[in-house]
């Protein structure tokens, strides 16, 4: 049942990932459109994500699997809004550069985690304080406005994110005894997918080429 759970896992993470790049880059080349939906402001874009990233957080467990999937897919239609800003400020080019060198490095980073007998749990407490001390550093650098603490914010965001690929591929092996297999497989793509398109995230602004 696991390989089963991991193969859907994976089927299911493509499917977020390519409905986030399509959804961005379709925006990106209407800008009525874009303009439309952007009228909303990003707070109510940001409060979908949040909403949606702690009820699978914390109801996972009593959700239906439908509605599991519902959400996993909607979180991913409204990352693709905040994706469409890529697009349009990066050259494509370089874009599909950092996607495939951060492919490269998820798949690494996923076979560890997959492969290691090691006991790599206790690393998630560690990695979830570190990222609170992130996002507290970067609300604070909101004010400051400073190139080298952000520069910082975002080589430490990379190795958390790093860090947390091992930790969530290795996790779904407990996932399997608490949850069911269409459940374990959704919430195991929408763990991966985060850290997928965080660290993308974070290396487009580190390395990515402006489109002049």
């Amino acid at each position: 049942m696991e390989n089963k759970v991991y193969s859907k896992m994976f089927g299911w993470l493509f499917v977020g990932l390519l409905i986030t790049f399509l959804s961005g880059y379709y925006l990106s080349l209407n800008e009525l459109l874009l303009m439309k939906v952007l009228s909303i402001g990003i707070i109510p874009i940001i409060i979908i994500e949040l909403g949606i990233a702690l009820l699978m957080g914390f109801r996972i467990t009593k959700m239906n699997p439908l509605t599991t999937k519902i959400c996993y897919i909607i979180y991913s239609i409204v990352t693709g809004i905040t994706f469409s800003s890529i697009f349009i400020t990066f050259e494509m080019g370089s874009i599909i550069m950092i996607f495939l060198i951060t492919s490269i490095l998820f798949g690494c980073l996923a076979a560890y985690g997959y492969f290691t007998k090691k006991d790599v749990t206790k690393i998630g407490n560690m990695l979830f304080v570190a990222l609170l001390a992130i996002i507290i550093i970067s609300i604070i650098n909101i004010f400051l406005k400073s190139s080298s603490i952000e520069l910082g914010i975002a080589i430490i965001s990379i190795l958390i994110f790093m860090g947390y690929i091992i930790y969530d591929m290795n996790n779904i092996k407990y996932l399997v005894n608490s949850l069911d297999e269409d459940k374990a497989s959704v919430y195991g793509a929408f763990q991966l997918y985060l850290d997928f398109i965080n660290i993308f995230i974070r290396l487009i602004e580190l390395f990515g080429k402006r489109d002049n």
